[in-house]
């Protein structure tokens, strides 16, 4: 029996006693593709996305990577849990003093010792890698700029090249395009979505724009009210379950 990419069982949340931001979410993620969360605001989207790699702690319930049950794990074991969820941010969460390359080279940092990255000694083939993720997403002529002098979609090339150099088994994206404008929007999702697909890496990214998640993914979860209310194809997904997932009717077509 294949073993899914990652599995949630009953995972909850609560900030605060008796006022869960998620309700007992079940769900699997097979082993490719490109899933799409969407929501409104406050309905426990950025919150699901975190507790997978335990930025955020769960209240209660199971997340198992791989088969691999990550609630159990700590210190180290964690850590080395944590090197195969790649993560891409709204906000892009770069080093903004570094150059671009050694912002590719920090996703390298959890395989490393820590005195070698200290002196930003990486091997050899580190550095080819990285190089050739630059060239993949866009920056081959950008390795030595500083990501402060850097355009938003230019930083969250950089950010889904650092994820991927961690060669990891699920990529995992907070609101990627909520601060790019449209034509840069669908670069972005067309970079995650070829890129991951060509190397195996299943994606999960939170989102609010419905158009894009329905242009670019396999397969739509719709929450709200800290609940999947919705699960499946974007095909499938319509004005009907949109009005339960967003509320009211006035914002449609």
């Amino acid at each position: 029996m294949t073993v899914a990419a990652l599995e949630l069982r009953a995972l909850a949340k609560s900030y605060v006693r008796d006022r869960p931001v998620l309700h007992s979410i079940d769900l699997k993620i097979e082993g490719s593709g490109l899933t799409a969360i969407i929501g409104p605001s406050g309905t426990g989207k950025s919150t699901l996305i975190r507790c997978v790699n335990r930025l955020v702690e769960p209240t209660s319930g199971q997340i198992l990577l791989e088969g691999e049950e990550l609630t159990a794990l700590s210190g180290r074991a964690l850590r080395l849990a944590r090197r195969r969820i790649g993560m891409v941010f709204q906000e892009y969460n770069l080093v903004e003093r570094l150059t671009v390359i050694e912002n590719l080279l920090c996703g390298r940092l959890g395989h490393v010792g820590a005195f070698a990255a200290w002196l930003r000694r990486f091997p050899q083939a580190d550095l080819d890698r990285a190089f050739e993720l630059l060239d993949a997403v866009g920056l081959g002529a950008f390795a030595k700029t500083r990501a402060d002098s850097l355009s938003g979609g230019q930083r969250q090339r950089v950010g889904i090249a650092r994820a991927l150099m961690q060669e990891p088994r699920l990529l995992l994206a907070d609101e990627p395009t909520s601060s790019l404008d449209p034509k840069t929007s669908v670069e972005i999702m067309t970079l995650m979505r070829d890129l991951c697909a060509q190397r195996g890496i299943p994606v999960i990214v939170n989102m609010h724009d419905v158009e894009l998640a329905r242009r670019f993914a396999a397969r739509v979860i719709g929450m709200s009210g800290g609940r999947v209310v919705f699960d499946g194809p974007p095909q499938a997904l319509t004005d009907e379950h949109l009005k339960q997932i967003y509320g009211g009717e006035g914002w449609l077509r």
